[in-house]
């Protein structure tokens, strides 16, 4: 009878094998050879190999966790625990090297050299740590057996130690991160869903009016990261005055991003409300070129009074605009601007579109009157709008570029189809979920947002988040020659082995 030593190496699967835990195998071997060396070599005799050996350690572990995320995608998608914290997290944490820093921050509060954190936190993580790194030693022998004995399959031993490791990781995650920096409360991401639906609400408009095109949102030009802030203030001021921009709440009920200049948003809400609808379009052209244009105020825009009226969609459910047009009684006298022009305010139907408060005249007047020209006033409400922009840049740069990413990602994406398959193919095609019927994934049964989308799956119908739907393939028994999104399931349990194999290769 063959020693046992010799049958594992008889079995070891080949490095060509396209299985997933055959490619567990070399990349778990490999982390073990790594550490081998490291206990084998004297760090202070040779201080520059240990560096060079801690560095093929950092990068084969995350090799490792990268195939054990794939092993997890395929063995347990439908039991996997809730990313949905994440949301909570400053985006520069959202790296790919995150796993791997989190078994790095595990191991150390173990050994007691882990700095980072205060004592009491430390406290609380090393029970954590302990769990997590027992779990993940647990997953290594199971899945080195597994490879080693059938690596085409996971029975169910394997997935029960997967789902404890994915469980107890999740749980360090989380609670790590949260010792470490500040993570948005509820409230605070759910006010940040309000402004990236505001900042949805002003690109489309922007759209529409000319202001942008879908070119520049479809090729993410970098001059868009300051002009939707910019569009978006004068928005939030105008069209939706009781969204997240909304002045009548106290400035600790504002998200954090916009709180912080909420006396200067209420002069700069007061001067826009005394704006003609000829003076605000220039006001909002020169905001997209991130120059102020001395335009001559005598031209109006070619577009003037053929725009179409813009009524607020009320994404929030709660917003209604009262759309009243302001007026100065007659005979009140005008304001000079540079041009040696008379300005005179009229009624204007762009105002009246876009909802302006009903300033009274002599408030009106005295606020213009504080200005030389009319050239003037709207200088000044570029630099102060462009101020305020270019701060949230500053002082909120992680928290603006995750809402800019999700803008876009909504903004650029094609709306899948919601409605049924026509009449002449649903014969060939499964019965299609409606969207008002479901409202939450069909496997994880994470309910969906604005964030968490719904994806019909080609396959069987039904509706999934992008998470439990990521795969594409052609479905040629459907007469879907292309590839077409498909769930998890449908994936592993009803294409061919030949289909996948070759998509994998």
């Amino acid at each position: 009878m063959l020693p046992a030593a010799l049958r594992r190496w008889l079995r070891r699967p080949k490095r060509s094998d396209p299985h997933l835990l055959s490619q567990f195998f070399f990349a778990d071997e490999r982390v073990t050879q790594v550490v081998a060396e490291i206990n084998r070599l004297d760090a202070e005799l040779d201080p520059q190999q240990y560096l060079v050996l801690l560095n093929q350690l950092h990068l084969s572990q995350a090799h490792l966790l990268a195939v054990l995320e794939q092993i997890m995608e395929e063995c347990i998608p439908t039991q996997r625990h809730s990313r949905d914290y994440l949301v909570k997290f400053p985006e520069e944490l959202l790296v790919g090297n995150l796993g791997n820093h989190m078994l790095f921050a595990a191991e150390c509060l173990l050994a007691g050299t882990f700095l980072e954190v205060e004592e009491a936190d430390g406290a609380q993580l090393r029970p954590q740590a302990r769990k997590l790194l027992s779990s993940l030693e647990l997953v290594r022998t199971v899945l080195r057996e597994q490879s080693l004995n059938q690596p085409s399959s996971y029975p169910e031993p394997v997935q029960a130690v997967l789902v404890q490791f994915d469980r107890l990781f999740a749980e360090f995650e989380l609670s790590y991160v949260s010792s470490m920096v500040v993570v948005k409360s509820p409230e605070e991401i759910y006010r940040q869903q309000e402004i990236i639906v505001l900042f949805c609400e002003t690109v489309g408009r922007a759209l529409r009016l000319g202001y942008l095109t879908q070119e520049m949102i479809d090729g993410y030009e970098p001059l868009l990261m300051f002009t939707i802030p910019r569009l978006a203030i004068i928005s939030g001021l105008l069209i939706y005055p009781e969204g997240p921009l909304s002045l009548e709440r106290s400035p600790d009920q504002m998200s954090r991003v916009f709180s912080p200049f909420y006396n200067l948003l209420k002069k700069i809400r007061d001067l826009l409300q005394v704006l003609s609808a000829k003076e605000l379009y220039l006001l909002e052209r020169s905001l997209c070129t991130a120059e102020m244009d001395p335009c001559d105020l005598a031209t109006p825009p070619a577009w003037g009074a053929d725009v179409a009226r813009e009524e607020p969609s009320a994404p929030w459910g709660l917003l209604k605009v009262t759309h009243a047009t302001p007026a100065l009684p007659s005979g009140t006298p005008g304001v000079g601007d540079d041009a040696g022009t008379t300005w005179q305010w009229s009624p204007q139907p762009f105002g009246s579109s876009l909802g302006l408060d009903a300033t009274p005249g002599a408030r009106c007047l005295e606020l213009r009157s504080r200005y030389s020209s009319t050239k003037d006033m709207l200088h000044t409400l570029f630099v102060c709008i462009s101020g305020v922009a270019d701060q949230l840049q500053t002082n909120f740069a992680s928290d603006l570029r995750s809402i800019l990413k999700t803008v876009f990602k909504i903004i650029a994406s094609q709306t899948e189809p919601s409605e049924e398959p026509n009449a002449s193919r649903a014969h060939h095609l499964p019965e299609w979920v409606p969207d008002s019927t479901c409202s939450q994934c069909s496997a994880c049964r994470s309910p969906f947002t604005l964030l968490r989308r719904r994806h019909h799956c080609r396959s069987c119908g039904k509706i999934f988040c992008a998470r439990c739907s990521p795969h594409a393939v052609a479905l040629p028994h459907y007469g879907q020659l292309k590839p077409v999104r498909v769930c998890t399931h449908c994936y592993a349990a009803h294409l061919l082995p030949a289909t996948r194999r070759t998509r994998s290769q």
